[in-house]
């Protein structure tokens, strides 16, 4: 769909994560500018809407790949206030701390389970990291342990990898196994200005 050549680098990145973390550290500072005015990323925006109509403003809400922290000025701006990230570039989390609107903010490799403790938030959001070349859906399920019985898990699935990565099947997979349940999938813009969109995902913890 889209040719920008940063789009293109970024969903070319197969998964390696030293290179994800170099990438991510050099373009952390211009990320905002590049995403939100030159791509007219509105995902951050969407879900969080999504995530606060479902919350109170007291939830402790982990936000599972959180960048430079665009998702977590969105939240902070419905009265969110108990928001933690984690993120694998240490270069996004520089930015996203700049922000003050993180209650902690920590270096996490989502392709591997969380060192986090069962039931420990009240929520859960992920935008931007179910992509091309990034984060596949077993993460999911993770970010589902997490979470409390019954709370609930936004996250945008890119449509490059919604078909490709079977996504549908794995989060069937997940709720036959007693991981989450899927209350809505609905399809969403998520790059205005590059023509894409995702699944904006609206889950919650079995």
């Amino acid at each position: 769909m889209s040719d920008n050549p940063i789009l293109k680098r970024v969903y070319a990145l197969a998964g390696d994560r030293d290179e994800t973390r170099n990438v991510y550290a050099a373009w952390a500072r211009d990320y905002d500018t590049d995403t939100l005015r030159g791509m007219g990323y509105v995902a951050p925006k969407l879900a969080a809407a999504a995530l606060a109509d479902l919350v109170d403003a007291t939830a402790r809400v982990l936000d599972a790949g959180c960048g430079t922290g665009l998702v977590g000025e969105e939240l902070s701006r419905h009265g969110l206030g108990a928001v933690d990230g984690i993120d694998l570039s240490p270069g996004m989390l520089d930015v996203a701390a700049e922000k003050n609107v993180y209650r902690n903010l920590d270096v996490a490799d989502l392709t591997e389970p969380l060192n986090i403790a069962d039931g420990s938030y009240d929520a859960a959001i992920s935008v931007g990291v179910f992509t091309s070349g990034h984060v596949g859906p077993d993460a999911i399920a993770d970010l589902a342990r997490v979470v409390k019985k019954d709370a609930p898990l936004v996250i945008t699935v890119h449509e490059n990898v919604w078909e490709a990565q079977a996504y549908p099947d794995a989060l069937t997979r997940f709720e036959a196994d007693g991981h989450l349940r899927i209350n809505e999938l609905i399809e969403a813009p998520y790059h205005e200005r590059e023509g894409y969109r995702c699944r904006l995902c609206l889950l919650s913890a079995a």
